[in-house]
């Protein structure tokens, strides 16, 4: 005669336990996937903000540049701070500051270095001839959009330049 266990083929105990096992893995899946989503969005943030970075210092390269072309093309002691947009993305503020060793009105036949009659401070005078003819050129890049970064974009880069 053949002996029956019943112990082990219960039936109502196995489909219990499939149920309990299928939520579990339903849930460890939902919380894996809720992690990679916040961890996408955090780095496409990042990656934008990280992009206006770098676009910020090279536009502050190249205005440093532009602002050398100017200072090249005008008398000493013009007044060439300017301040101007970038795609509607980024403003670029210029501003420079001459260095020389000697009253530089008294080089200049025109008198550049005064505005409406008045001297101006556009420059700094220096004790030794050895750091006569130099400009301070200080760029800032700004982002003009808020809804571009997640936190404000702003790089500052300030140049010592021989004339």
């Amino acid at each position: 005669m053949q002996r029956k266990n019943y112990l082990l083929n219960r039936t109502s105990h196995k489909r219990g336990f499939a149920m309990m096992m299928a939520l579990a893995v339903i849930v460890v899946i939902a919380t894996i996937m809720a992690l990679s989503l916040s961890l996408t969005a955090k780095t496409t943030k990042k990656t934008a903000d990280i992009y206006l970075n770098e676009q910020a210092i090279l536009l502050a390269k190249s205005a440093t540049e532009y602002q050398l072309l100017r200072i090249a093309q005008n008398p000493p002691c013009t007044d060439l701070d300017i301040s101007f947009l970038q795609d509607t993305i980024y403003t670029i503020d210029i501003t420079s500051r001459y260095v020389y060793y000697d009253d530089p009105t008294t080089a200049v036949a025109d008198d550049a270095c005064t505005l409406a009659g008045r001297p101006t401070l556009l420059y700094t005078p220096v004790t030794t001839p050895q750091q006569d003819g130099s400009v301070l050129i200080d760029v800032a890049v700004s982002v003009n959009d808020v809804n571009l970064s997640s936190e404000p974009v702003r790089y500052f880069r300030r140049t010592i330049q021989k004339l």
